[in-house]
């Protein structure tokens, strides 16, 4: 299993299944080794996300509390003031964290006083020196071109699942609709963020689709979040089973080999991992994690800053300092 330090856009289903079902220490030692020739593996990218609109979204996303049409204790909260969000940007910054992600629970991107109202966000947090991501759901090539001017970063849009297990998981969209607001990113000349979700009830089969539908993208995402799914009382996937850490580690292992010089998200589910668990996802290449305050900033919990500091610390890695300088696209 000996893999090129080339990046490859070519890759065969049979190939990334070849490397998902390798013996688990060999995967992860292949994985360690391909990190380090891409990646200071003593450095870990810390991203603090924000809820600047909660709930009350139309999609049936069924792993998602934020669906109108089911009940959960989550509360809807409209588009949060300017002042308050820049407020929140500074602590992130001041707790080392580099890039600052704002979403939003919409369907789509309309094109009104709300929208006008994240272009000012985003020109305050890209103020304090920090990468700017959204997540704000689809977008038309005109509205990425806005985003961009104003000086987002990077646009989170995660494929979720396998294209053809996705129908399972949402109704109100199609596959090819993420397909569409990842291009009008990338036309525009932000960064990608794009992911997807273990736990879904998807076969290892699915989960091995949709990693190679990133990692045979033109151009890789810059950033791949991997996601176990957090089960929200009151969605219909409430009763999944909770991902196994091994399935998480061959799913961070895997996305590492084929997407050598992206950067690996440990995303949601890391609040259930003990740090053991997460020093192995470490160990298979993730080198980015989602910070925050526990309860003001996320729909579902992460753990706190000052925890996450202790771990960085007790694994002998430090945060990264901010990239954007480097690779700001023009």
């Amino acid at each position: 299993m000996n893999h090129s330090t080339e990046l490859r856009h070519d890759w065969t289903k049979a190939e990334l299944a070849n490397i998902y079902h390798s013996p688990l220490l060999e995967l992860v030692y292949q994985a360690a080794s391909i990190h380090r020739q891409w990646h200071r593996p003593d450095e870990v990218q810390i991203s603090t996300l924000l809820s600047v609109k909660t709930g009350g979204c139309p999609e049936d996303c069924s792993y998602c509390g934020q669906a109108a049409r089911y009940h959960t204790d989550i509360k809807v909260q409209a588009l949060l003031p300017v002042e308050t969000v820049i407020a929140h940007a500074q602590k992130a910054k001041d707790f080392g964290s580099s890039r600052f992600c704002m979403a939003a629970a919409w369907r789509e991107v309309r094109d009104n006083r709300d929208f006008d109202r994240i272009i000012e966000m985003v020109k305050g947090v890209n103020e304090l020196g920090l990468e700017v991501c959204c997540t704000l759901g689809m977008l038309t090539e005109s509205q990425a071109q806005r985003l961009q001017e104003a000086g987002v970063y990077a646009y989170n849009h995660n494929l979720d699942t396998s294209e053809d297990y996705y129908n399972e998981i949402i109704s109100t969209r199609k596959f090819d609709n993420r397909i569409n607001t990842i291009n009008n990113v990338r036309k525009a000349g932000m960064t990608v963020c794009s992911g997807g979700i273990i736990g879904l009830g998807e076969s290892h089969e699915d989960r091995i689709s949709m990693l190679l539908t990133l990692a045979n993208m033109e151009k890789h995402p810059e950033s791949v979040p991997i996601n176990a799914l957090a089960r929200v009382k009151g969605t219909p996937l409430e009763n999944n089973p909770k991902v196994d850490i091994w399935e998480m580690v061959r799913m961070i292992a895997t996305a590492r080999i084929a997407m050598p010089a992206s950067m690996v998200r440990l995303s949601a589910g890391r609040i259930e991992m003990t740090e053991t668990e997460q020093a192995w996802c470490f160990m298979a290449g993730a080198n980015s994690i989602f910070t925050g305050e526990r309860e003001t900033l996320l729909v579902t919990p992460n753990p706190g800053v000052t925890e996450d500091m202790q771990m960085l610390h007790n694994l002998g890695l430090k945060p990264m300092p901010v990239q954007k300088e480097v690779c700001k696209t023009t």
